[in-house]
């Protein structure tokens, strides 16, 4: 028996799909993709870096975005959803759409289980390819860990690792440091994530 063709989207279709839709999914090379839902730690997390930019820009022209503003990755044919994004300067948008960017410069994602492999592998591979970004960061949300990527050159990335509470990431780019107390406020750790710390 032969396998039978699989569907592959539009752009057109996928983002008319997604104004119809009742959750959010992720365009990658043709396929559209559902994204889970998230734990009270990741909205807890989410939030807490979205405020903590948001006071921190001030007056600068920097923004801050939180999980429904989209990313057009071209060079990877990839629409997708950051956790926390962050812009100085005008936003890029993708063909006119207020809805889609192109020129992230700060990329924040808080790892699941179901997506950590995702996030540090290919989806970090497809962000490489965006010229405005300086800095990825992944927080994990099942134990104090933070890995902060910096852009060195088109080809290389740094990586600090921060476990501890009261250490601070820097994000460079946009003059802002973040406690990492600031990051895990009101985090609930169960008893699993206290045998991962």
């Amino acid at each position: 028996m032969l396998a039978q063709d699989r569907q592959l989207y539009t752009h057109t279709e996928y983002l008319a799909f997604e104004e119809k839709a009742d959750y959010r999914s992720e365009y990658r090379r043709g396929d559209i993709v559902a994204m889970a839902g998230a734990s009270i730690n990741h909205n807890r997390i989410v939030g807490n870096v979205f405020n903590a930019l948001s006071n921190a820009f001030g007056t600068k022209s920097c923004e801050a975005f939180v999980t429904d503003l989209r990313v057009w990755v071209e060079r990877r044919n990839l629409f997708t959803y950051p956790d926390v994004l962050a812009v100085c300067g005008d936003l890029t948008f993708y063909e006119d759409r207020t809805d889609t960017i192109t020129n992230p410069q700060v990329i924040i994602e808080v790892l699941s289980e179901s997506t950590a492999a995702y996030d540090r592998g290919e989806k970090f591979q497809a962000y490489w390819t965006l010229d405005s970004l300086a800095e990825y960061v992944l927080i994990d949300q099942y134990r104090v860990r933070v890995e902060y990527f910096r852009r060195i050159s088109e080809k290389e990335w740094r990586l600090i690792v921060l476990t501890k509470t009261d250490d601070v990431l820097t994000l460079e780019s946009v003059g802002v440091d973040l406690p990492l107390n600031q990051i895990y406020r009101n985090v609930v750790w169960d008893e699993k994530n206290e045998k991962l710390a």
